[in-house]
């Protein structure tokens, strides 16, 4: 344990090493980054601002609301009555100091028509993993909605300062892997519905909690790269295990942040390159910063329109820190859309009971669950 520790205190005295020599050479390596990207086996996001240097947070406008979405579902299920499966949507509408009643409800759709269910298999891709993603259209689509029928004028919040929150990141990589036809059917509505919040200033924000990934710390590696120019395929192909570029592996963003940010800080602005952002529109493309909100070190992404107002930017973090300080080092808003949404064992009974008694009412013959449910569900001890 102590070698492991030791071993880490010299990885993180490395990178503070690497940040200095690459603040010296940054505009170099970003160039070189941009240039070389096909030649890389590694995604590096790209820095925007000088990549060692902690900014301050602004307070929060006193007034300003808040909207939040978040999902949870009850899988489809062959031995139950009918084969189905519900996505509820969490919804939550905060406003500060404006006299204003919050929103706390949820959203339950159910899924059952054939095309539905079965649309995904053609794919191959199982009905429990695409409920998963029509559950991030819905969240996608119910938080514009519900912002921008608030935010909208005739109505008196056009101008109020807001912000809507999302748990998790915005970057969809997950797309990549699925066939085009599929892809169509999930990330155009998600599109269009953060193009709705463009179109009427509601900045969009995605807040990821304990996130391990390493774009930043990739843009590192060309820094000691020891080729003159950086090619993975030619020089590292054929090298198993530890390349010479990973000299402060396997240390991630976050730690590295964690070490240099003060509560209340942010890291520079980074434009994340990841594959599937060339299927977004350019000001939906995203950027991320990692923020220590006292708690943890978050990575918060935001899409370009948001990231490069900078007035906005600022503003819209400084709402996040409030809403963490509010819920005990979680943004609030997004806590309780998860506790609006979430689906517990017994809502899943109360469901399927639900639909029994209403089918019998509709007069449809032989409704019951399977026999193997049945004695699930009672006992013979």
């Amino acid at each position: 344990m102590l070698e492991v520790g030791l071993a880490n205190r010299q990885r993180l005295q490395r990178a503070a090493g690497l940040l200095g020599e690459v603040r010296d050479r940054q505009e170099e390596l970003v160039e070189q980054s941009l240039e070389l990207r096909s030649r890389l086996l590694f995604t590096a996001a790209t820095p925007m601002e000088p990549i060692d240097t902690p900014i301050d947070i602004p307070a929060p406008p006193k007034s300003h609301s808040v909207f939040a979405t978040d999902g949870s579902q009850i899988s489809p299920s062959h031995h139950e009555v009918t084969y189905c499966y519900l996505i509820n949507i969490g919804r939550i509408m905060l406003h500060y100091n404006q006299g204003l009643f919050p929103l706390l409800d949820s959203i339950p759709e159910v899924f059952y028509k054939p095309e539905d269910i079965y649309i995904s298999k053609q794919w191959g891709i199982r009905v429990q993993e695409w409920m998963g993603y029509r559950r991030t259209v819905s969240e996608a689509q119910i938080l514009a909605e519900m912002a921008c029928r608030w935010v909208r004028p005739p109505g008196e919040h056009y101008n109020t300062p807001n912000l809507a929150m999302v748990d998790g990141s915005l970057i969809y990589w997950f797309l990549e892997t699925l066939p085009q036809p599929a892809r169509e059917h999930i990330l155009p509505p998600i599109l269009a519905a953060w193009e709705e919040l463009y179109q009427t200033n509601i900045p969009l924000m995605g807040y990821v909690s304990a996130s391990r990934s390493i774009e930043a710390v990739n843009f590192l590696r060309l820094a000691v790269c020891p080729f003159d120019s950086p090619n993975c395929v030619v020089h590292c192909g054929n090298i198993e295990g530890k390349k010479k570029c990973e000299v402060i592996t396997p240390l991630g963003d976050t730690t590295i942040w964690g070490h240099l940010l003060e509560p209340g800080q942010r890291s520079c602005l980074w434009r994340s390159n990841s594959s599937i952002l060339h299927l977004y529109d350019e000001p939906l493309r995203i950027y991320f910063c990692y923020v220590n909100v006292g708690s943890e070190v978050a990575r918060i992404e935001v899409p370009a329109w948001v990231a490069e107002d900078k007035d906005l930017l600022n503003q819209s973090l400084g709402i996040m820190l409030a809403q963490v300080d509010k819920g005990y080092g979680y943004p609030i808003t997004l806590a309780e859309a998860h506790n609006q949404a979430v689906v517990r064992g017994g809502d899943r009974a109360s469901f399927f009971a639900l639909l029994e008694r209403e089918m019998i009412r509709a007069g449809i013959k032989n409704v019951g669950t399977s026999s193997k449910e049945s004695t699930k569900r009672s006992t013979i001890a």
